[in-house]
Formats: structure tokens, sequence, C-alpha cells
């Protein structure tokens, strides 16, 4: 198996869901950064909506740890979790989870179709993209999506590796992918198809001020981005942006 298009990621996904958990957890630092993106969306005040309690999307939701990180940062949230793969999707809602968290199945790119069948047509809060936007082929389409999804002025972070900018970041990357990644998948999983897309895939993205720019041209405003902490310093970034807020009418009413 040797995945390349979006449908071949997500059978590669269905394949090493049941020990995915266990996979990341010999990264160090995996849930800490999650954690770290999910906070760095501020949402700390009144919820961009009105709503009182918050409505958030976890976009490429996986096994549910990015959604346990916003829950972590923000309790009480309403999470939407929305992932392609049913094995992975299996695998997060068989945890348990508090009232209003909710898992559905859909691509990347049919997630405003998922969600109205959610009863949610815009208005999120918020939104959380981990890992994901690299394995779209419209990443355009896919920002520009979710910045309609948005309540205005709300926030998006997109936490996702970039280093076509570092040549330490790139031999870092490879030399941790030939190393321990590709050889823990063996060892975990008897399955390294997928970890040997995840080093070309992460090899043939966006620099940071490229994405940085693709997400300006999505609409999306206040876009910058935040580096990790340990090894993955200059390797896996936080993308921060929100949609604009409504301009208001520059006539009075009446």
């Amino acid at each position: 198996m040797s995945p390349s298009r979006l449908v071949d990621v997500a059978d590669g996904f269905d394949v090493v869901a049941e020990r995915y958990d266990l996979m990341v957890a010999i990264n160090p630092g995996y849930h800490r950064h999650l954690l770290l993106s999910a906070r760095r969306l501020r949402l700390g005040g009144p919820s961009p909506s009105g709503r009182g309690r918050l409505r958030l999307l976890d976009l490429g939701c996986g096994t549910g740890l990015s959604t346990a990180a916003l829950l972590r940062a923000y309790p009480g949230a309403e999470v939407v979790g929305v992932d392609t793969s049913a094995g992975m999707l299996a695998r997060a809602r068989a945890k348990s989870w508090p009232a209003g968290v909710r898992f559905v199945q859909a691509k990347a790119e049919e997630v405003a179709e998922a969600l109205a069948g959610e009863g949610i047509a815009d208005g999120l809060d918020g939104a959380l993209a981990a890992y994901l936007v690299r394995n779209v082929p419209d990443r355009d389409g896919l920002l520009a999506t979710v910045c309609a999804l948005l309540a205005p002025g709300a926030p998006l972070a997109v936490h996702e590796y970039s280093v076509a900018d570092s040549r330490r970041a790139r031999w870092t990357w490879t030399v941790v992918c030939r190393g321990v990644v590709v050889p823990a998948g063996w060892v975990v999983q008897r399955h390294t198809a997928l970890y040997r897309y995840l080093e070309r895939s992460v090899l043939g993205f966006d620099g940071i001020a490229e994405f940085e720019a693709r997400m300006t041209g999505a609409g999306l405003v206040d876009v910058t981005s935040l580096p990790m902490t340990g090894w993955q310093r200059g390797i896996v970034h936080t993308f921060l942006g929100r949609r604009p807020a409504e301009v208001p009418s520059r006539w009075p009413a009446g």
C-alpha cells in the first residue's frame, strides 16, 4: 500500500487506527503540543457567535486526541469532530466523552455539507485542524470553506508540519522518520506505508510564509504562525487566523 491521494491516506489511517494512540504516545510532546495549539485559539472571553457555550470544530479529529485537547482548553465546549477515516472515528467514539461531543464521518472538503446535516450552517466559535491540511488536495478551497463556517471574528488554528524553509528542520525530520517513526510503525503496527507517506508529505508541504499567504488568500485575517517546543521546534507550527469581523454599515439605519 503506497498512499498518495486523500482516499489512500484515509485507507491508511483505517489500517493503523487500532494502535494509533499507542504509536503517537511514542512522540514526546504530542499531546502537549495539541493542547498548546488549542489554547492558542484564545477563546477566553465571550463566544464570537454570541452563544453562551462555545461550539468548536475539530477537523481531522482522528481518534479524538485533538478533541480531548480542545476540551481541556475549553471545558464545557460543544465539539464536533469530523474525519474521513471510519477506523479512526470508531476509536474516537469508543472513548468516554461529555455531553456535547459528537463525531461525523466526512471528507474534509465536504465539511460544510456534513455540518449542515448536523444542523450547523455556520457560526462556529473556533476551529482546529491538526495534521490535516497537508493531506487535502484543494487546500485553498478547504481553508475558504472553514473560514466561511466561522462566526465573524472567530479563530482557526492549523496545527501542521512545515519544514520547507529550513535545511536543519528538513534534515531533522528525515532522520527522525527513517530512524524512529518508520521502524516504530513496523514494531507497533506491522505497517510502514502510512509513515513513509508522512515523511514525503511533510517534505513536500508549504513553507511557513507560503502557507500563511494561503490562509490570507482564503479570507482569513491576522494570520501568523507560532512554533512548538522541544525537538519539533521549527518542524510543527500553529498557524493562526480568524474570519474578519463584519464591517458595520457606513450609513445609519432609517
